[in-house]
This record gives C-alpha cells, structure tokens and sequence, in this order.
C-alpha cells in the first residue's frame, strides 16, 4: 500500500507564474499537497515556452516546475473570473501568489477579504521587495534583487564586473522560504485553533537571508566583504585547482586536522608541522603559499588520480560536475536524485526534489499538466460547479478546458 505524503489533504492554490511561486508550488506538490495553479486562459504560464522546448513546443522545464499540479485556465482581468478566484480561496488551506504587491487587491482578492470567509488560509505572499517599504512596488526579478540582496557583490573577482551563476537563485531561495513559511504557518495554526495568518517572503530578503556573517562582520569592524574569486574569505584552504587534464577540482582543506593530512599526503611535511599554520587565521595569512603549493601539486596529476589520493587521507574533495557528470554519477544514481515521468507515452527524466524522508516519501506522480487540462474537474470538486456554470463560463471565456 502506498505511503501517505506528509501533506496529503492540504489545498493549495497557486497563482503566480515563472519561477519563485512556482517553486515553493512544486515543492508542496511533490509531497503530497493538492496544488492547483491558476493561468491565464490564452497561454498560460510562460513557463510553458521558456528555454529548450520538446517537440510539442513545451518547455522541458515545465515537466518540472509543474509536476503534481493541477491546471486550472481562469481569466483574473474580469470580474467573473475574480469571483470564481475567491470562492477558490476560500475552500483553500493556502494560497501561493507572486505577483506584484497590490495586484490581489487590485482584483478584490487581497489578503482581509478572507479574514472571515475563510480564517484558517495561509495567504503566502512571494515579491520582490515585500509587501511593504519604500520599494514595495517596484519590479523585483531575481537578477535585480539578488543584486540589492547582496548576493552579486561578493561573486566573481576583484576588480571585474559581478557575476551571477547561470541560474535563477534568488527565485528558488524565495521559493524555499515561502515553503518553510507555509510549514510554519501549517504547524502554527495546527495549535492555534485553526488560524491561518499572511507569509510575507520577499526575493530581496531570501538572498539577504544567505550572507552569513557580512552583516555582523560589517557591524563589528567595518570590513565590507569583498569578492574571491574562487575561495572564500577568512576560510584556507578552500579553492578550485586546475590539474593536469584541463580538469578542475575544489580541495576543502580548512579544518586543522585535515590541513596536516592533506600537507602530508602532497608530501609537504614541513607545512604540516609549522607552527603558523596551526590553525585558520595562521593560514588565512599565508594563503597565498599555499595555494601556491596546492596548485603546483594539482597541476603535476589527472583529476581522476588527485581525488583518489585525497580520498585516501580523508580530504574533502571533489570535481567540478556538469549534469553528464551528475547524471552518470553512481552515487546521485543510488540516492535517488532521478525519477521518471511519462509526457506523451514516453519517459523523461526530471529530478528527485529533496529532502529524502524516510517514512513519508515524496514523489513525481505525473509530469506538467496541459493548459487547463484540470479545469472542470476541479471545478466540479471544489465549488460543487455544474455544467451549465461550466459551460457558461467557457462561452464568457473566462475559462478554457480541454
């Protein structure tokens, strides 16, 4: 018998589109949450057609970010379409939007019209800057925002232009800490007679949620950290080495005990025992020499040959993976980090979402729907709509169906 999902009995409603609301949408879908997204009747989410597209035109990413969800076509521009979106609110648990801050209200659907109709919703709200603040109203694209989050600044190296990594990071953060809002919330109102409450996650604030210690490093001292390159500052070693092969590897040999291992595997006794290099800031001073002494031993072997050595002394390392490398990888394999999902009668491969749960499981249990392939049938379930309203609605083309 299959293992019931964590979240199984849990409503979601989904309006947004592209990627930070989406994602904590996946997120609660893949582990068992019913999550209905709402689009717009005439193309969808332009999620659909983003980067590299199959054969019926759909992107390869929407199998993913959409996966577990239900499509459900509502035009929000009209006032119809705004009063089926609130009376889907209000047989909702929670409801995911990432829209600009005063576009739900502007369509009648803003957080107070529930307070009454349905005080248990977790009304998860995802923007760039927050709901509140002088640049609440502003465009907030995760490119912009982790920029003003202060993710961008300490990327890349001194002296050049800042640079992202080729992926949207401030989006999937938001996205994971509108999931942990929505968790807490969920367990908040579990023990406070039912009451839902507003999650407020701003793109700005996930990326500033990441800084670590910049914030009370600048407080206490004035230092402002800088961008480098490769390593990260205050902690040595910790770098990315070129080998023999044209192959990079990244060596985390910062903790004291694995210093002296691994100077002794590269056969540098006399850094092992230096008494300057006992310990972390020592070694922050002389950065420069070892990295020095770290390259030059890199450089000499194949990657393939230098990770086994390090492996052997008990020195965290490891390669610079491209998804060939992750896909073919034996231990991504055994952990199960890939599942399968048919898209028109053949298989394709998506990844696992994580964390792995022993006993409550999540999984993928078909791939993104069709636009609107769920529209009557959710209508029908959760507003008890007949076919005539259907119909009706259809002829208005408030919404679409299949």
């Amino acid at each position: 018998m299959p293992t019931k999902k964590p979240l199984e009995g849990i409503r979601v409603l989904e309006m947004g589109q592209l990627i930070a609301g989406p994602f904590a949408g996946q997120m609660l879908a893949y582990f068992g949450a019913e999550v209905v997204k709402i689009e717009p009747p005439d193309k969808g989410d332009p999620l659909r057609s983003w980067r590299l597209l199959d054969e019926s035109g759909t992107s390869y990413w929407w199998s993913s970010m959409a996966r577990n969800k239900k499509s459900v076509t509502l035009d929000l521009s009209c006032e119809q379409g705004q009063t089926i979106a609130r009376e889907l609110i209000d047989q909702a648990d929670v409801l995911v939007e990432n829209f600009r801050p005063g576009k739900m209200e502007s369509w009648g659907l803003g957080p107070d019209v529930f307070l009454s109709s349905n005080p248990k919703l977790i009304y998860t709200r995802v923007s760039g800057y927050g709901q509140t603040g002088p640049y609440a109203s502003m465009p907030g694209y995760a490119s912009v925002c982790e920029g003003v989050g202060g993710m961008r600044y300490v990327n890349g190296f001194p002296g050049e232009a800042p640079v992202r990594a080729n992926l949207s990071l401030g989006d999937t953060f938001a996205g994971l800490h509108a999931m942990i809002g929505v968790l807490l919330a969920l367990v908040n109102r579990n023990s406070d007679n039912g009451k839902g409450q507003t999650v407020d996650v701003s793109i700005v604030e996930s990326v500033f949620n990441m800084l670590e210690g910049v914030v009370p490093e600048f407080h206490g001292t004035g230092e402002i950290r800088q961008p480098s390159g490769t390593t990260v500052t205050g902690i040595v070693p910790t770098n990315t080495y070129p080998c023999a092969d044209g192959k990079h590897i990244v060596i985390g040999g910062n903790g004291d005990s694995i210093f002296k291992r691994l100077m002794r595997v590269i056969g540098r006794d006399d850094m092992a025992d230096d008494p300057r290099l006992a310990n972390n800031a020592g070694r922050v001073e002389h950065e420069a020499a070892i990295d020095d002494v770290l390259a030059a031993w890199c450089s000499s072997k194949n990657a393939s040959d230098t990770l086994e050595i390090l492996a052997e002394a008990n020195v965290p390392a490891g390669p610079i993976n491209s998804i060939a490398e992750i896909v073919d990888d034996p231990h991504f394999q055994e952990r199960g980090s890939f599942e399968s999902v048919d898209v028109g009668g053949e298989a394709r491969v998506v990844p696992a979402v994580h964390p792995k749960l022993e006993r409550t499981p999540g999984s993928t249990d078909w791939a993104g729907p069709d636009l609107g392939e769920h529209t009557q049938s959710v209508l029908r379930d959760w507003l008890a709509a007949d076919e005539r309203a259907i119909d009706s609605w259809v002829k208005q083309g408030v919404i679409s169906v299949r």
